[in-house]
């Protein structure tokens, strides 16, 4: 009986976690507050803007949790870096940093650009990658293994 008791009691092994850099957080934070902006948002250049944003606080987040990549040679570009420092997050960074110069013209002036479809589909993959994100953030290498982007809107040509 007493050996039972002890073999109840013994304490399991635990794994503890990296902590997380406060400036990651920070940026998850500030990529939720961007979420928040374009679903709340009526015209869809502003949805798509606040989109992108999202997804580039996210994406400086994973940088700022896995390190920049320094030299001569090495990337400035948040979707650059996350090439080198989260490759498992490559058809993201693809996708958003294609979209960087219509966030540009977008905000420059040329609203009609962005259609609700566009916006639709921007906001979409930005919570995905938000979300990805935060799991890399806080769970490691493996935490976004076999999660790619998977654009839920027909983009029209």
């Amino acid at each position: 009986m007493r050996q039972q008791q002890s073999e109840q009691q013994a304490p399991e092994p635990s794994t503890v976690a990296a902590p997380v850099p406060g400036r990651a957080l920070q940026l998850l934070g500030r990529a939720d507050a961007e979420l928040v902006a374009a679903q709340f948002s009526s015209e869809p250049w502003e949805q798509l803007s606040h989109a992108h944003l999202a997804a580039l606080r996210a994406g400086a987040a994973v940088v700022a949790a896995r390190g920049t990549p320094s030299g001569r040679r090495a990337p400035r570009t948040v979707w650059s870096m996350l090439g080198v420092v989260a490759p498992e997050l490559g058809s993201w960074s693809t996708y958003f940093a294609e979209a960087a110069g219509l966030r540009s013209a977008a905000e420059a002036g040329r609203f009609d650009l962005v259609g609700p479809a566009r916006a639709e589909e921007a906001v979409c993959a930005a919570e995905d990658f938000v979300d990805a994100a935060r799991e890399l953030v806080h769970g490691g290498v493996g935490a976004v293994a076999g999660r790619t982007l998977s654009v839920r809107v027909q983009r029209a040509s």
